[in-house]
């Protein structure tokens, strides 16, 4: 007998491999890692807020969103495992019987394995996609929870506005939201009984479904067209704000034919739900499709074609007088959630003839008058301001207006902010402890200019010193600002040697500087090891944990631009694109305006806030910030805010009491916004009225300054704004609105304005450039402790003839740019290289009229030149003026005396003697004829591209002041030798400057009508 022996073989093992322990180290050790990360940024959050005192903030959003996204994913996560649980749990056995089920068996064997973890993976991956889609949700759940009434109705359904703009937004997204749960639970409550044989094909065609699986489809099905008849109901008063029709809201076809057609719908489809779940323990399918089809037909018919036949065979043929209505309430309800309901409209006929003084009843209009461009000047502040180059101004700079010695006077104020971007090739510890704060304001005359057309400065110098330093010292550090983008570390123990540099001073011991050490709360602590390594993760820089200039009493400072911090505190403000500063109190502060915003008033006409704020300062400067691209129909300028130049603390003001989304809010955050009663008098007198509000009310203004509905329908009298005239015309940038004083009519004295201009709107592309109407918002809010003027932000519009052709800013531009004289001047001074650069153009309401005002500036070649005002132009009607001051320009328009003085006026006497235009060659000579002037000017030229190539920046600086002198002396001559040439050749002046009224005969800017 023979036998064969298999070797033994080893046992087989049948479970996974199991990671080594060094592995499993590893992927604890980085996901340690990654939490403390996240802790970091999250508790440097809340160090954040706790030092501003304000940690409720951050609290509340964040509970809420932890809530939400909780409900979410409870909401979203335990259906759906349910769902899948349940199929599988009623499963029937079942053993395949044709070649379509043992098809399917072999996917039932391969899922499985799987099948427990797919059961709970599936619903937690849904889940967490759902709490974080609910949890972004947190405003619109606050504002339901906290929902106050408007005191208006709509005029359809008569409920509260309240209900739209709190209520309805968030019950709609719960409606949205259950709406996905039941489509989802529906979806994988079909596929599981598939996979699970609840649901079976048969060999021919058709499905077999057990018991088990009929009760959970038709149960979960019942509950989605349920859903469906909820959201159908809500969406009538959705048709309140939807603005695909002629208006938004609600029209005659809605009114009569959707919105009943809406509402049977949503009534038969409870019944259709009825009978779908009545499927689940009685077989009736075929009358359960049958009904799902007529449904479906019905909603077609009833919600879709039935409105379109109306609308297009009975409203379209008469829709003027069946829209009439609805156009009204349209446009009731527009301009009351814009706030332009009460704009005083003010028939207006301009006089275009100057007559000898006719500004005497303007006379303190005409003596405001803003020569100083802010979208110009800042070149001019860095050059003559800036002192160190890592200092810098914003590309525009600030319009306020200040006390001096008893007169409130149009100011342009910049503040001397760090630069980061001059720092950029620094070590570390001169980026974040040493170059820490700007200092000090720099505030210029606006009506007023100073020798050789530089600003006339009453605030200047490092350290700063001048009017305001005298009225009332103040702190001039600037450690938050527009260009506070990094973070400092700041702060230091008692006695020891300060590291900030405060400001340059040779005198200082020659160490060329004063330093100091921040001493107010304007940051969290990072004296310790655990809060610099927590901030050393946040900014991704390990020198905040070795650095030794970090001690004991360091304090960090970041997000420090005002508008970013404002945006953080109270997430549901809408901060205007331009903070501008002022001297409050002793301190430096940003002042900006919060506003509050919806897309749910009904009736309402939605606005694009980055379209309605977008102009040619915002497109061509990053100092003005367009608002963001969101839509909104109501806007109230609800919050007054402050930001602190020096610790960075803010204060929010309710500023409108009447505001029911504030209201809302305020009832989220009771300690958040202060009273405005607590605004004091040196703050008052400094808050303006808000320019990105403004710009948005004059976009709708260009068409609802119509009051009645065939107005508005025949569209005949809708306006437009008018592209800047001073930029590039392909651009089609509008001209922004600006800040002035002025005297509107119905006025009785002059007040801070801010204003714009209306022009025709464009018919088939071809635009009339006529003035058809200005609007100004009076912008001055008083100077009383905690009470705001009642004339503040009274909207006024001129609105002139419909036939008449008075110049707009383009044609006044167009005049100015075509008139021979002035063209010749202006040549003059564009040689050697030197540029004309035109600034803003004005419009003012004075003498009957509407008088045009441009300063004119020069701006000499080379990357250290800056625009200085040169002349201005004057067009009243088709008279225009061109002299070195807005006083003489004046006199010529207006028959050689206007009747008023000018802020330049003192500055005329050194036009007609040489001096405004810059000395002349040797310090006194007079202009000896504009061959010799152009002989010096070539000089001047010459020494000065020899001074360039041999890098004598010194020699020049001197060789353009002599060229810009030379220039002037040349324009002067010209302007002489032109008049007399005009008074020996005609015996007769020009229109716009009588010869027995005019100027000295020396003035360059007598020019004739255009």
């Amino acid at each position: 007998m023979s036998f064969s022996a298999r070797p033994p073989q080893a046992p087989t093992s049948t479970g996974s491999r199991r990671p080594s322990p060094l592995l499993l180290t590893i992927i604890a050790v980085l996901a340690l890692v990654a939490l403390f990360v996240v802790f970091a940024q999250i508790y440097t959050e809340v160090l954040w807020f706790q030092q501003l005192e304000r940690f409720d903030v951050f609290a509340t959003e964040w509970v809420t969103k932890g809530v939400l996204f909780a409900i979410g994913f409870v909401l979203m996560a335990v259906p759906l495992w349910f769902m899948l649980f349940y199929a599988h749990r009623s499963r029937p056995a079942i053993t395949p019987s044709n070649p379509r089920e043992e098809n399917l068996d072999r996917y039932r064997e391969a899922v499985e394995p799987l099948r427990r973890t797919l059961t709970y993976a599936i619903p937690a991956v849904i889940g967490l996609l759902g709490g974080v889609a609910l949890s972004a949700a947190w405003q619109d759940a606050l504002m339901l929870l906290n929902s106050v009434p408007f005191g208006v109705s709509d005029p359809q359904f008569q409920q509260d506005v309240g209900v739209y703009v709190f209520t309805l937004p968030m019950v709609n997204i719960l409606v949205d939201f259950l709406g996905m749960i039941a489509l989802l639970a529906f979806i994988a409550s079909l596929v599981s009984h598939y996979l699970f044989g609840g649901v079976r094909p048969r060999e021919t065609r058709g499905f077999d479904i057990t018991k088990s699986a009929r009760i959970q489809l038709a149960s979960v099905l019942a509950a989605l067209i349920l859903i469906q008849a909820v959201r159908l109901f809500l969406w009538r008063f959705s048709r309140l704000t939807d603005d695909s029709g002629l208006v938004t809201g609600a029209t005659y076809t809605d009114v009569n034919a959707a919105l009943p057609a809406m509402l049977i719908v949503s009534i038969a489809a409870l019944l259709v739900a009825a009978l779908v779940f009545s499927t689940a323990y009685f077989k009736t399918f075929r009358l359960t499709a049958i009904s799902l089809g007529m449904l479906l037909v019905l909603g077609g018919v009833a919600v879709v074609g039935f409105p379109a036949a109306m609308q297009q065979f009975q409203v379209n043929p008469s829709q003027q007088s069946l829209e009439s209505d609805y156009i009204q309430r349209h446009l009731e309800a527009t301009r009351d959630a814009y706030g332009i309901n009460d704009v005083d409209v003010i028939p207006y006929t301009p006089s275009t003839q100057g007559e000898p003084g006719a500004l005497r009843q303007d006379a303190a209009t005409a003596a405001s008058v803003r020569l100083l461009d802010p979208n110009l000047v800042s070149d001019t502040f860095r050059q003559l301001q800036q002192s160190r180059s890592y200092y810098a101004f914003p590309e525009q700079l600030d319009v306020d207006r200040y006390d001096i010695d008893g007169k409130s006077e149009d100011t342009v104020i910049a503040l001397r902010e760090l630069n980061p971007d001059a720092q950029s090739d620094s070590t570390w510890v001169n980026q974040a402890t040493v170059f820490t704060h700007g200092i000090g304001a720099v505030a210029a005359y606006g009506s007023q200019r100073g020798p050789d057309g530089e600003p006339a400065f009453f605030e200047e110098g490092i350290p700063p010193s001048g009017v305001l330093s005298d009225q009332n010292e103040y702190e001039p550090r600037i450690y938050f600002g527009e260009r506070s983008t990094q973070y400092s570390i700041v702060g230091a123990p008692e006695g020891a040697d300060p590291v900030e540099l405060d400001y340059p001073a040779d005198e200082e011991g020659g160490s060329g500087q004063v330093n100091y050490t921040f001493t107010g709360d304007g940051g969290p602590s990072v004296g310790d090891f655990f809060s610099r390594l927590l901030y050393s993760i946040k900014f991704q820089d390990e020198q905040i944990v070795l650095a030794d200039t970090v001690n004991e009493e360091s304090q960090i400072l970041y997000d420090r631009t005002p508008r970013e911090r404002v945006q953080k505190l109270a997430p549901f403000l809408e901060v205007d694109g331009d903070p501008y500063p002022a001297i409050v109190d002793g301190r430096i502060k940003w002042i900006l305006d919060g506003y509050t915003t919806s897309d749910q008033y009904p009736y309402s006409r939605p606005s694009v806030l980055q379209e309605a704020t977008t102009d040619s300062t915002t497109a061509n400067t990053n100092a003005v910030v367009a608002l963001p691209d969101q839509q909104v129909n109501y806007i109230s300028n609800s919050v007054k805010v402050t930001v602190d130049a020096y610790d960075g603390s803010v204060d929010m003001y309710e500023w409108d009491q009447e505001d029911p989304v504030l209201e809302a809010w305020m009832n989220v955050f009771p300690d958040l916004i202060k009273p405005a009663s607590e605004i004091s008098s040196d703050l008052m007198s400094h808050i303006r009225y808000p320019e990105d509000l403004f710009k948005v009310q004059r976009s709708l203004l260009t068409q609802y300054h119509v009051s009645n509905a065939s107005e508005y329908y025949s569209g005949q009298d809708f306006w437009t704004l008018p592209v800047d005239p001073t930029t590039d015309q392909e651009q089609g940038l509008v001209q922004p609105p600006y800040f002035l004083t002025l005297q509107m009519p119905g006025q009785e004295q002059p007040a801070f304005s801010l204003t714009s201009s209306f022009i025709p709107r464009p018919i088939q592309g071809q635009t009339r450039n006529n003035l058809t109407g200005f609007l100004a918002a009076n912008a001055d809010a008083g100077d009383v402790d905690g009470e705001v003027s009642e004339e503040y932000g009274k909207l006024r519009l001129l609105q002139l003839p419909r036939n008449t052709t008075f110049p707009g800013p383009g044609q006044a531009q167009n005049n100015f740019n075509t008139e021979p004289e002035i063209q010749t001047s202006l040549n003059l001074l564009r040689q050697g290289e030197s540029r004309v650069e035109n600034g803003n153009l004005l419009t003012l309401p004075v003498a009957d009229g509407l008088l045009y005002v441009q300063p004119v500036y020069v701006r000499s070649a080379g990357e250290t030149s800056y625009p200085v005002l040169q002349r201005v132009l004057v067009a009243f009607g088709e008279q225009i003026g061109f002299a070195p001051t807005l006083d003489e320009a004046l006199d010529q328009v207006f028959g050689g005396d206007s009747g008023a003085e000018a802020g330049d006026s003192e500055a005329a006497g050194e036009a007609e003697s040489g001096e405004a235009g810059g000395p002349s060659e040797g310090g006194d000579e007079q202009p000896a004829g504009v061959d010799e002037a152009l002989e010096r000017a070539r000089t001047a030229m010459e020494e000065a591209d020899e001074a360039l190539s041999e890098g004598d920046f010194g020699a020049y600086g001197e060789a353009q002041e002599r060229l810009r002198a030379a220039l002037e002396d040349a324009i002067d001559a010209e302007g002489g030798d032109a008049a007399a040439s005009d008074a020996a050749t005609d015996g007769a002046p020009t229109e716009s400057a009588p010869a027995e009224d005019a100027p000295a005969a020396d003035d360059a800017g007598t020019a004739g009508e255009s």
